[in-house]
């Protein structure tokens, strides 16, 4: 995890286009400058922080059932849920399932959970646009080898 860049995935665990679901992990850094000020002597990853983790989750999720044929872009957070703290040095375990996908958005519940305890959880909208240009295409796929991306989910 690269909180600077948000880079908030490490690796994908699973991913099943036909069930439409997706497991990842994230290891939340020991330091980072956000914990500098969230919260001096006592450091705690931003829930906002957690939403985005849970956002880019279910931005591979989609990446996958479209084939990488779009670009899904975070439109709404809906009943967002902060059960719980997630500290510096945690492995968060992020699952998403899509809902709904249709008429250029799609709709994804996502869940994060450390040693199996639910952390935050939340109903994430997307609108699903053609990838802007080359550049960030080109992007999206090292970012996809980095974090283990199933290319064989999306080749012919």
């Amino acid at each position: 995890m690269q909180l600077e860049y948000f880079h908030m995935i490490d690796r994908i665990v699973g991913l099943n286009v036909d069930e439409k679901k997706i497991a990842v992990e994230a290891q939340v850094p020991m330091e980072s400058t956000v914990f500098e000020g969230h919260f001096p002597g006592y450091p705690l990853m931003p829930g906002v922080l957690l939403i985005e983790s849970m956002a880019q989750a279910s931005g591979w999720l989609l990446l996958g059932v479209l084939k990488f044929e779009r670009m899904p872009i975070l439109a709404a957070v809906k009943e967002a849920k902060v059960r719980g703290s997630v500290l510096p040095g945690e492995l968060m375990s992020i699952e998403a399932g899509l809902v709904h996908e249709g008429s250029g958005y799609a709709m994804t519940e996502a869940k994060i959970r450390v040693g199996g305890k639910l952390r935050a959880n939340s109903t994430l909208t997307f609108t699903l646009i053609p990838f802007p240009n080359a550049d960030m295409r080109s992007h999206m796929d090292a970012i996809a080898k980095r974090v283990g991306f199933p290319q064989q989910t999306v080749s012919p």
